[in-house]
């Protein structure tokens, strides 16, 4: 039989299996001539095997580890399975080491990074690294993502709570001890409120238009919260249709005088039926300036809420100064110029699914 060529998809599908590194896999399959199943024996008997049994359980624990040197800044989650590995101090050091890596290197993807030599012992990469490091730790680890900054600027790190959050942020603004220390209260901010942009001007026009249409729709689909006039309009068409029961109609001319408490007492099918009607006359309200108002009001409260600028500072003395405002006065301290241009925000196992595990479950397995 003819030797098989083993191409990026064979070797990118057994990573997939074991968890093993990407030269492993390769070597693995150039062993058995591409067989997958194979291949995984091979893994398992060259002391893989630990590594390929533990790669598919969830991984939502571990670090986001940040690191700073001269204008060059990295942050890093690395996963593990729980918390109290999270703590080990091999766990740790193994961290700051991919920190250390991610600071310089070259790669702008995970799988470029983990496709690189491991820098303290090129003769293999950091997939392989780190499948042995699950073998000595006995969790599933994973490297999930990073983010480097090279700034002609000022940048600053804050970790919380022992790396369960951690935050870049970079300014153009002098370098001296007094911006650094103002930098260091916004990335507490951006670690507490989690904006999702530095500025208004961050946000694209479509996004803009997205978060205007579904405030649109939201206020339509609660028509309770529609301004009075809009409201009163749309109720009476309801009543004067087949969309609502006789009962809704009786409990409409009784509390139609109580706006405020009248979607209390109409059933589910009343108040979706105002609803359909609001969505079916959607260009017509949207013609009128006090819904407008109500929409435009409602955009800019969560533009305060999703930009760090509009945010009220967390520290701010009278409870009502924006970050905006708090730089202003911290550049005018100074007297030059601060202009926030980036930050990095990632929160360990943020949006990963985790499995709820039932340990009683779990032992009687082992016993059985």
């Amino acid at each position: 039989m003819a030797d098989v060529v083993v191409t990026a998809a064979m070797v990118k599908e057994l990573r997939e299996k074991t968890g093993a590194g990407v030269m492993a896999c390769k070597k693995a399959l150039v062993e058995t001539n591409g067989n997958q199943e194979e291949a995984i024996d091979v893994l398992r008997k060259k002391g893989e095997a630990t590594a390929v049994k533990k790669s598919g359980r969830v991984a939502a624990e571990g670090i986001v580890y940040t690191t700073i040197e001269g204008g060059n800044a990295a942050i890093v989650e690395v996963n593990s399975e729980t918390d109290f590995v999270a703590k080990n101090e091999k766990f740790q050091t193994f961290v700051k080491n991919v920190g250390a890596q991610v600071l310089s290197t070259s790669a702008t993807d995970i799988d470029a990074f983990l496709a690189e030599p491991w820098a303290l012992d090129t003769a293999k990469s950091v997939s392989e690294e780190l499948v042995s490091q699950i073998s000595v730790i006995g969790e599933n680890l994973k490297i999930r993502r990073f983010e480097k900054i090279t700034s002609d600027g000022v940048v600053v790190s804050y970790s919380h709570a022992g790396g369960k959050i951690g935050v870049l942020v970079e300014a153009d603004a002098p370098d001296n001890d007094t911006v650094k220390a103002a930098l260091k209260t916004i990335a507490m901010q951006v670690a507490a409120m989690n904006p999702q942009y530095v500025s208004r001007n961050d946000i694209s026009a479509d996004e803009l238009a997205k978060m205007r249409e579904i405030t649109i729709d939201s206020a339509l689909n609660e028509p309770e919260s529609l301004p009075k006039p809009i409201l009163i309009n749309l109720l009476e068409e309801a009543n004067g249709s087949d969309a609502w029961s006789d009962e809704d109609k009786a409990i409409y001319a009784e509390k139609k005088d109580k706006l405020n408490f009248l979607f209390n007492f109409l059933s589910k099918e009343a108040k979706a039926a105002v609803a359909e009607i609001a969505m079916n006359k959607k260009a017509e309200i949207l013609d009128n300036k006090i819904f407008n108002g109500l929409v435009e009001g409602r955009v800019s409260k969560q533009l305060k809420e999703v930009c760090l600028m509009d945010q009220v500072y967390v520290m701010a003395a009278d409870g009502k100064q924006s970050v905006q405002k708090y730089i202003e006065s911290v550049a005018s301290e100074v007297g030059a110029d601060i202009k926030l241009k980036k930050f990095v925000r990632f929160e360990t196992g943020e949006g990963i699914e985790k499995k709820e595990e039932n340990f009683a479950e779990e032992v009687a397995k082992q016993m059985a």
